[in-house]
């Protein structure tokens, strides 16, 4: 899937139109153990997601939980019970997923505040583990590259994955493939949108630290999520870039946020709306739009229009071709659930057999194209793709917890 890099403008642009290989090793080269043998994994990150998909991992591949981390001691010690993870490898505090990385285990799953994704993988990574990481892999263009560097270290010899659910679904691949091939005729225009509702601020436990109270609701926070055009919106510009076969040229967009104050959706500081028109190659022309407004319309969505046909395309939906060249591919997809499982039993397949897989670069070019829906948003103004990639705004988040 995605990946990009920090070095000279030509060769991002050259690096950001391939694809991530896969590199085939011997089996018992993984981590010096025979094939099949039991995979061991942590998990850094103990909240809602990560409770979510951690239990596919034995479930659907037989790998054994044998570490946690997080810096939220009651997630770590529920999760802890869940699992039933040995108390002396459930890592609490701010280098809890250096400890957790270090440990005796095969791969290291990310499901933390998109802020922290790069370094979490950086260090995984250079203590020798696979990694399994939630998308988005960054939420500024630093740590996108950062992240991009990171699995370009782990090509030769480690599995870098990042979640992508509807890359994952035989139904979406099809897709693709039928627009790839021309049976739409040549793409000339395609709308993406994701409409959905606020979610609900997590009030957590009486007197709790601040900072941990903001970690719980990184979703609407701009630092530790990236904005919902990055944190969310990304599942649909993924699906663009995918179906468009590259990245925007350009963008020019606005949006805003509306007045939340006394409600229970009133955490945090990220937009509720994002309108932005891309400008892909060959001339072809995106209208995305995002809200998280109201529950009464959601709809996940990408459609591509050529003079043969269109394809009708939903995350969680009905995906179709309409025109000279038909097909039904599903009334309703399981694109969440599903994609995610596959997803995880292709990564621990690669860990057991030795077979690398890494999408990286994918991942790091959606995840920059969200962020140059944001920046053309927030200034107001077009950004090209050049400009975007020079910036060097970081986000921080000075959460000051306390230990």
């Amino acid at each position: 899937m995605v990946n990009q890099t920090d070095e000279s403008a030509s060769n991002r642009r050259s690096v950001l139109k391939a694809a991530g290989g896969i590199l085939l090793l011997k089996p018992e080269t993984v981590f010096g153990s025979q094939a099949n043998s039991t995979v061991e994994v942590g998990l850094i990150g103990c909240g809602g997601r990560g409770n979510w998909i951690g239990p596919f991992f034995p479930e659907f591949t037989g790998a054994r939980m044998v570490a946690l981390a997080d810096v939220i001691k009651s997630h770590l010690d529920s999760t802890r019970e869940t699992f039933k993870v040995d108390a002396g490898r459930a890592y609490y505090g701010p280098d809890a997923y250096k400890e957790l990385a270090a440990s005796k285990l095969d791969a290291v799953i990310i499901e933390t505040p998109p802020l922290f994704h790069p370094e979490h993988a950086r260090a995984a990574v250079e203590a020798g583990k696979h990694v399994y990481c939630a998308k988005p892999i960054g939420v500024d263009v630093p740590g996108c590259l950062h992240f991009l560097e990171t699995g370009k270290r782990a090509k030769d010899k480690l599995t870098f994955w990042v979640d992508f659910q509807s890359r994952a679904q035989p139904v979406f691949q099809e897709v693709a493939q039928r627009i790839h091939r021309g049976d739409l005729g040549k793409v000339a225009f395609s709308q993406v949108f994701y409409y959905a509702g606020r979610p609900a601020k997590d009030k957590g436990t009486p007197g709790m630290d601040p900072g941990q109270r903001r970690v719980m609701n990184f979703y609407m926070d701009k630092a530790l999520g990236g904005d919902i055009i990055v944190e969310q919106n990304i599942h649909v510009i993924d699906m663009a870039n995918w179906y468009l076969q590259g990245h925007p040229l350009k963008a020019f967009g606005t949006g805003g946020r509306t007045d939340w104050s006394g409600t229970d959706y009133d955490a945090g500081d990220a937009w509720d709306h994002f309108q932005v028109s891309f400008w892909y190659p060959n001339n072809v022309h995106a209208d995305f739009s995002s809200h998280q407004l109201t529950r009464y319309f959601s709809d996940l969505c990408v459609r591509c229009f050529g003079i043969r046909g269109a394809a009708d395309t939903h995350y969680g939906g009905l995906v179709r071709v309409t025109g000279e060249n038909p097909w039904m591919g599903a009334e309703k997809d399981d694109t969440f659930r599903q994609g995610a499982i596959n997803n995880v039993k292709a990564f621990i397949d690669s860990v057991k057999n030795g077979k690398n897989i890494n999408n990286a670069e994918e991942s790091v070019q959606s995840n920059l194209t969200a962020i140059l829906g944001r920046m053309a948003a927030y200034s107001g103004r077009t950004i090209t793709w050049e400009e975007m990639l020079k910036s060097k705004e970081r986000l921080t988040a000075d959460l000051k917890l306390k230990w």
